[in-house]
Order: structure tokens, then sequence, then C-alpha cells
């Protein structure tokens, strides 16, 4: 109880260390495993199956958005309960997770099973990168209800109080990946197949480390009798609330299918990889901004479900001048050290060249992107879905596909129009959060020593 009570009284900055450091360097951890399986089968398997992984990232992705809509909103819907003390329906949510990511999880396991290969050929692949795509996809699929209860679970942990034990299990996954790589890859000669099976099988392990933390009977927030049954108002208002990180994510996804596309039109297979390097290399930061994110999610939540909403606006401050510091460091390695981050996955002097102009055109918006996410995760954390699910669009529906389709017609190498229509729709996300936070701020009862009254609904 002294664990989520705090999210009430201790000094914002200290909760914020608190919860986020731990998220910070899990999702760290996990970005650089990402780097790192990429060095591993950009130099194992060559530079075509690197651009396969690329290209099979965005279905990676539609099947973690799955897994997103359970996980976060149940987890701020669990942080909303435990600020209102409702312990009981705080169980609830813990049971009907589980049950909603298994549901889930198989339905996208044998839909992704049964059309994989058109899939992955709408999703940009050619003949010659179809092959190691199938045999990654396959193993990962097979593994899909693990992922999304894995995920499901850390979110959990994170808003039950224990930030550690999430970061730990993180931890965990990627450790045994990394080590299982090189084993699978080079030793077992495995390939592709050889990195997807170390990647199923360092979450099974994450889950089992997962589960003994809510099967301790001393815990608020555990397994017991009567929490498995779904429950239409949990399950309703979960799903409402991660509605915005999951259109976020497949919207994401989409994108890249329509940016691979693109890429493949006008620059073919090394520019797809080209843009893999740099997704990677972003991920990274990205990442780290995700962490100060969960970290800000339950303070938000707890607080908001409290009635302290000076304590809510404070916690979005601060993590949004720490978002900026970390995408800051991106922009620098991208503008100043580009043939040193590409150097990083491959020794293709081809790739090289083509990956060096894209990088510091991408990375020229680097520093306004944390404010954006920000401030997209901050009206998830407090159950204002209509305002997170618009947010969450903005960049990757209303600008950045037009603009990926539009632009090339309009500059003279087509290629370029590609590039640029990734800072562009960068820049008029973050105009448009700015606008949507200030527009905000009086309905959301978040100006300075406006606390009094309930907050109004969307």
């Amino acid at each position: 109880m002294s664990r989520t009570t705090e999210l009430g009284t201790a000094p914002i900055h200290k909760l914020l260390f608190k919860y986020a450091m731990p998220a910070i360097i899990a999702m760290t951890a996990t970005s650089l495993y990402n780097i790192v399986d990429s060095v591993y089968i950009g130099h194992g398997c060559g530079a075509l199956a690197l651009g396969a992984l690329t290209v099979a990232k965005p279905f990676m992705d539609i099947c973690a958005a799955f897994g997103s809509l359970v996980g976060v909103g149940a987890s701020s819907l669990l942080a909303i309960y435990l600020g209102e003390k409702d312990y009981e329906r705080a169980n609830r949510v813990l049971g009907n997770v589980i049950v909603m990511n298994v549901i889930l999880s198989a339905i996208v396991m044998a839909i992704g099973l049964i059309w994989l290969d058109p899939i992955l050929m709408a999703f940009g692949a050619s003949e010659a990168t179809l092959g190691y795509a199938h045999e990654y996809m396959e193993i990962i699929l097979y593994g899909n209800i693990l992922t999304h209860i894995y995920f499901g679970l850390n979110a959990l942990l994170r808003s039950a109080g224990h930030p550690r034990f999430s970061m730990t299990a993180t931890i965990v996954a990627v450790l045994i990946n990394i080590i299982l790589d090189p084993i699978f890859i080079f030793g077992l000669d495995m390939g592709v197949r050889g990195a997807a099976l170390a990647t199923v099988i360092s979450q099974a392990v994450a889950v089992v480390w997962q589960v003994t933390k809510f099967f301790d009977k001393n815990e608020l927030v555990r397994f017991h009798r009567g929490i498995w049954r779904l429950n239409r108002h949990i399950t309703a208002r979960a799903l409402a609330i991660g509605m915005s990180p999951f259109l976020y994510n497949i919207a994401h996804c989409f994108v890249v299918i329509i940016i691979n596309n693109q890429l493949k039109t006008f620059g073919g297979d090394m520019a797809i990889a080209a843009y893999g390097v740099i997704n990677r290399l972003t991920f990274v930061f990205a990442m780290m901004v995700m962490g100060l994110n969960q970290g800000m999610q339950p303070i938000a939540g707890y607080n908001f479900g409290a009635k302290q909403y000076d304590r809510v606006l404070k916690s979005f401050y601060l993590t949004c001048a720490y978002a900026t510091g970390v995408m800051g460091i991106v922009f620098v390695l991208g503008e100043c050290f580009p043939m040193v981050m590409t150097r990083m996955f491959t020794h293709d002097p081809i790739l090289i060249e083509q990956t060096i102009r894209p990088m510091r055109i991408i990375c020229s918006t680097m520093l306004i992107i944390g404010f954006q996410m920000v401030t997209g995760n901050l009206f998830t954390s407090i159950g204002k879905a209509g305002k997170a699910i618009f947010l969450s669009l903005t960049r990757q529906v209303i600008y950045l596909i037009p603009l990926t389709l539009a632009l090339p017609l309009v500059f003279t190498a087509p290629l370029d129009g590609v590039w640029w229509s990734i800072p562009i729709s960068d820049t008029l996300s973050a105009i448009t959060a700015v606008i949507v936070l200030l527009a905000s701020r009086k309905k959301l009862h978040m100006m300075d020593g406006l606390t009094a009254d309930p907050p109004q609904q969307d």
C-alpha cells in the first residue's frame, strides 16, 4: 500500500526518478538489444537480411500494438483505481489483462500465420527479402501469446508500485536474448530463425519471472479467485484508454509500410535497409522517452484519480524537459556523426553511402519529438482517450501518410521527398500538440491553483 500512496505525497522529481529510471533502463536495454540483434543479422546474414528485418518490423509492431491496447490501457486504469482506493477493481484489472491478452494474441497469431507471405509482400518485401522475413516472422507469431502477456504484466507492475521489478524482467529478457542470438545465428547456423527463436525464449523466461510477483499474497494487486471473468466496465474502459497507443502503433506500422513501399519504388532494397538503420538509431532514444512516459504514467494517473491536478501538471512539465534532453542526444549523433552510427550496423559501402544523408534529414527535428510524445501520453495517463487518440493520429495519419505519398511527386529527386516527409510531419504534429495542450488546460483543471473542482469529461 505504501508503494502506491507515495504517488500522491512524495516530491514529483523523486517519484519521476524512481519510476522512470527503471523504465528507461528497461526500454534502453530493449532498444540496445534491437541494435545488437540487427548487428548480428547484418553481419551474419547480410544486407538483404537486414532489409528483411526492416520489412518485418511493422508486422511485429502490429502484434505489439494489440498488446499495448490491453496493457497500456489497463495500467492507466489500474493507477486511477489505486488513486481512488478502489482495490477490488484494481485486482480485477489484473485478471482481465491476462484473459484479454490471450484472446487477442491468439487471433493475431492465427491471421498472421495464414496470410504471412501476402502480408510481408504488402509491407515492402521483395523476392530477395521475402524468405528472410518469412522465417523470422513465423517464429515470432508462434510466440505471440507470450509477447502480449509479457508486455501487459510489465505495464501493470509499474502501476502497482514495482518499477524495479518490471525493469528486472525486461533486463532478464534482454540478456537471455543477447546470449542466445550468437549461439543460434552463428553456432547453430539458424540465421534469422535463430534470432526470432532467441526472442521468444527470452520473453518466456521473463513471463515466469513476472508472475511470481503477482502470486505473492503480501501484494495489494495479485492473482486470486474471482478476477478472471471479463468485466464489461473494466474491459471497455481499459480498451478505450489503450486505444490511443494502439492507434498510434497501428498508424506507425502502416506509415512504415507506405514508406517501405515508396523507398522500394524510388530507391530499392538498399533504401529500405538504410531506413532500418536510421530507425534503430532513433529507436534507442525514443524508447528512453517512452521510459520517461512510463514513469510519468502512474504518477499522473494516481494524482488525477486523487484530484491533485497540480501534481499532474508538475509531472508533465518535468517529463517534457527530460524528454527534450534525451532527443537532443540523437539530434547531435545523427547530424554530426552519421557515418560512425551507420558503420555500427554494416560495412557495406553502398548501404553506408545511402544512409548518411537521410539520417541527417530525419534527425533534424529530433529536438521537438520528445514534447509531442509526452503530451500524447499525458492524456492517456489521465484517461482522456479522445484527445490522446487525436494526438496519436496527427503525426502518423493526418500528416505523415499524405506527405509520404505527395512529396515524391513534388521533389526533383522523389527519394528525397520520402525522406523529408518525416521531419516535416514531426514539426506539424508538435505544433498541433501545443495547440491541443493550451486549449485543454482549463478543461482539465491543470492551470496553477485550479484544483478544487473535479475534471470534466472529454
